[in-house]
């Protein structure tokens, strides 16, 4: 961005609440043509939001209706992440409002992320579709190093949820707690495990509690974003749906509810959305502009 250039709006709005207060707050640049990395670090930084998100023209392969694809970037206050669900959801709501609900498409780092955004009676709510996820395993070592930056013995894990790194346009660590009160208690080794997740290239570490069948409590420490804990997290929940799918922990035909912020103070839901014969996994949440 120029020194001449004037600075572009920056709006704030929240996702996977209807509430300003709940949720997951992020930045909303809907027109960054003039601005660099730089800028868009410096913006996010001064933010201190977890993610902010930046739009410009869409390439010219994207597809979707004219007037409603971009291209999208998202940014930490530390640094660039390749794929955030919670800012695509406040993107747009963002939009709907002065475009009208309906089919969006954004083009991102790991690929193309379709969205389509409804009102219903006065509150918006914009479902995304992610890239097509995959699971691996995580070497013994690696999940020692992350239980002890965590301060969580082994037998705090529930057993029936194996630790594994899922993905759904990023890497998330998911950890299972046997109990909601080991879930509560989080109070982690910052650089410790910020370490840890720069060498294994993780987004966040998602922990999870199972409330019941299809519902479940998550938390997500965010130390590569220089955040402590992201309060709502659109692509862990994603990463997470496609988890319990692939492991039978839940049906190949599904609906999710995950609750994340509570803890914070800032309570969201994420609906998360599995369906028989596709791959990918809709996350579901409202929105609201931060006055």
């Amino acid at each position: 961005m120029t020194t001449n250039a004037p600075r572009p709006e920056v709006l704030r709005y929240t996702a996977f609440s209807s509430a300003p207060d709940g949720g997951n707050p992020a930045g909303v640049v809907l027109d960054a043509t003039a601005l660099d990395d730089n800028d868009m670090l410096a913006i996010a930084a001064d933010l201190g939001y977890s993610e902010s998100a930046f739009l410009t023209a869409p390439p010219e392969d994207l597809g979707g209706q004219e007037g409603r694809a971009y291209s999208i970037r998202y940014f930490s206050p530390k640094a660039e992440v390749p794929f955030c669900g919670h800012a695509t959801v406040a993107t747009a709501v963002a939009l709907a409002e002065r475009i009208g609900p309906g089919e969006l498409v954004f083009a991102t780092r790991v690929g193309a992320v379709p969205v389509e955004v409804a009102e219903e009676g006065g509150t918006v709510r914009a479902t995304l579709t992610s890239v097509e996820p995959h699971i691996e395993e995580i070497a013994d070592a690696d999940l020692t190093e992350a239980l002890a930056a965590l301060g969580w013995p082994a037998a705090d894990l529930d057993p029936a949820f194996p630790p594994r790194i899922a993905f759904a346009g990023a890497r998330h660590l998911v950890l299972a707690a046997a109990t909601r009160a080991r879930l509560a208690d989080l109070a982690y080794d910052f650089a410790r495990l910020e370490a840890l997740m720069h060498r294994l290239d993780l987004t966040t570490v998602q922990l999870v509690w199972r409330e019941s069948a299809t519902v479940f409590h998550v938390r997500d420490p965010f130390p590569v974003g220089g955040v402590v804990e992201d309060p709502a997290t659109g692509a862990a929940a994603a990463a997470f749906g496609a988890y319990a799918r692939e492991l039978g922990l839940v049906p190949e035909d599904a609906v999710l509810t995950l609750h994340q912020g509570e803890d914070l103070g800032r309570p969201g839901e994420l609906t998360v959305m599995l369906r028989t014969g596709d791959p990918r996994v809709r996350v579901s949440g409202t929105g609201a502009r931060i006055s």
